[in-house]
């Protein structure tokens, strides 16, 4: 029997297959074998946002790196196309104990990983072994999704990495693993879909050394599993990653144990600009692509494309980095809060449906408090806050990201050009730093903590506050240099331990009001509807809210 505790509070309008299309395809002759009508063979190119970082699940933790191991790899449990419930992936079902502490999987027969070994419950424990024992900090830094889920490891190397929440896997057989926890987790069974704990194939791991990770000064190496020889069991298997084109080339994988993928091929094409995207889209040389510009839309719609608006799981925030000590004064983080015009940056750069954000969380999840503090804009209150706390020739180095486009931020710099004259009209100087997304903005922000302010944000991955505010402050991290707020590490911890649900959601409410008054560690900007856009000639194409689209029901002409 499947848990419950996910309630599923997105909109089921996101579910709608699109039918969308792709001009300049080649057609192969094989027969359609999903029985819906629709064409199959061909090449489905989508245009990428961004560079992905590499393909082992586990070291990655954003959307341009997890659209094409989505297609490589499964879970063990996934969300329902279009929607944010659960159902059976390479788990067909799963149980708890009442304690919610034992989690037994009943796995799927017959599963192949695509280097022809087999799946079984060996190879899920295989992987959760290998997360836990993880050895040496550079690896630990880079596994962000798992710390936040996990904890720590059996020893703990990076720094700010908590006690273990994992204790043991067992296969009791090769259809039956069980996962013992040391404590209850409300991020469970939600987060078993993560992409991050995508079940890769044990041989492929150990002849590929996936484990070395190195850092070398402010960037990071990855073994040859994560960038030439990736293996899961999903509907596509990996042909190549050309970094000169910017080309990531999927094939289809005819032993599939779900729906088998409709295209011969898919091609992830990396274009950075996101006018560069959308000329391609029109010139045919892609037919699909993610986050158009707010302006874009209605042109696009008027042009016959198919353009999708997800809805807004997601939060944008304003970074604020505790190490640079005027930062550590609640004043002036607070003043920053009251400097920004975000209903102003909502109505001018916003997605339509884009609406200001006053919590870290939308107000579907548990836990939204509707009464907490709130940031209007108020200048004359920031330069206030600013004098009494000595913070009037305030310098602060502010960084956002180039050569990408995300769900909450589909134009940073934008972004950063309006907030950025915010704060210098109640006097603070900003030193604007642009930093390219991989290999440089997020290595400085989240690894070395170079900034003093950064834009960032998070499409949520499953409906629980934990998935949200515990990801971004349930333990001491670099990016906010937020060491000395244990009390806000416990409160939050605390919440996610409680089992009751009245007892929950009163405790969640708790941190967000005192987020907003005691801690405030970074300031939530907005929740903005992120559209995906194909042409007429795609069918079968369903947009998730949570940017989960897979692409195996896709087929082209």
């Amino acid at each position: 029997m499947q848990a419950s505790r996910l309630k599923t509070a997105m909109a089921l309008a996101a579910a709608a297959a699109l039918a969308v299309g792709a001009s300049g395809c080649a057609k192969s002759d094989r027969d359609d074998e999903g029985g819906s009508g629709a064409k199959s063979g061909g090449t489905f190119v989508f245009a990428g946002a961004g560079d992905p970082k590499n393909f082992d699940p586990i070291f990655n933790d954003d959307g341009e790196s997890f659209r094409p191991i989505r297609q490589m790899y499964d879970t063990l449990v996934q969300n329902k196309p279009g929607t944010a419930e659960l159902q059976g992936a390479l788990a067909e079902s799963w149980e708890n104990d009442p304690t919610g502490k034992i989690w037994t999987f009943k796995l799927r027969k017959g599963v192949k990983f695509h280097d022809g070994t087999d799946f079984n419950a060996a190879a899920v424990c295989f992987n959760f072994d290998r997360w836990f024992n993880m050895k040496g900090a550079a690896a630990q830094s880079q596994m962000i999704y798992y710390s936040d889920t996990f904890g720590g490891f059996a020893k703990n190397e990076a720094e700010g990495v908590g006690q273990p929440v994992y204790n043991k896997c067992e296969a009791k057989d090769d259809g039956t693993a069980v996962v013992t926890m040391n404590q209850y987790k409300g991020a469970f069974p939600g987060a078993f879909a993560l992409t991050a704990l995508s079940i890769a194939s044990p041989e492929a791991l150990k002849k590929y050394d996936a484990d070395t990770v190195k850092q070398n000064g402010d960037s990071f190496e990855y073994s040859a599993f994560a960038n030439e020889h990736p293996v899961g069991t999903g509907p596509f298997k990996f042909a190549g990653w050309d970094k000169t084109k910017g080309e990531i080339t999927l094939e289809r994988n005819a032993d599939y144990w779900g729906e088998k993928a409709k295209v011969d091929k898919l091609v992830i094409k990396i274009i950075k600009d996101e006018n560069t995207r959308k000329q391609e889209l029109r010139a045919g040389t892609v037919q699909g692509i993610d986050f158009p510009a707010p302006a874009d839309r209605k042109a696009l719609a008027g042009e016959g494309y198919q353009v999708l608006d997800r809805p807004a799981f997601n939060i944008l925030y304003l970074g604020i980095n505790q190490k640079n000590p005027k930062l550590k004064d609640l004043r002036v983080r607070q003043a920053i809060a009251y400097a920004l015009n975000r209903q102003q940056l909502v109505q001018t750069k916003g997605p339509g449906g884009t609406k200001v954000a006053d919590e870290f969380m939308p107000d579907t999840v548990l836990g939204y408090a509707p009464d907490v503090q709130k940031y209007d804009y108020n200048p004359e209150k920031a330069k206030q806050l600013l004098k009494e706390a000595g913070a009037e020739k305030l310098t602060l180095n502010f960084y956002y990201p180039t050569d990408v486009s995300r769900p909450y931020m589909p134009n940073p710099q934008e972004i950063f050009t309006v907030l950025a004259n915010d704060l210098k009209a109640v006097g603070i100087t900003v030193n604007g730093v642009a930093r390219p997304w991989n290999g440089g903005y997020k290595d400085d922000v989240q690894q070395f903590g170079k900034h003093d302010l950064h834009l960032l944000g998070w499409t949520g991955d499953y409906n629980d506050p934990g998935n949200f505010v515990g990801t971004f402050f349930g333990r001491e991290k670099v990016e906010f240099g937020d060491q000395g707020m244990t009390e806000m590490f416990e409160a939050i911890a605390k919440a996610d331990a409680t089992v009751d649900e009245a007892g929950k959601k009163a405790a969640w409410e708790q941190v967000n009001r005192d987020i907003a008054t005691k801690w405030l560690p970074a300031v939530p900007v907005w929740h903005a509807p992120p559209a995906i856009v194909v042409t007429k000639d795609v069918k079968g194409l369903v947009a998730s809210p949570l940017t989960d689209e897979r692409f195996n029901t896709v087929s082209v002409g």
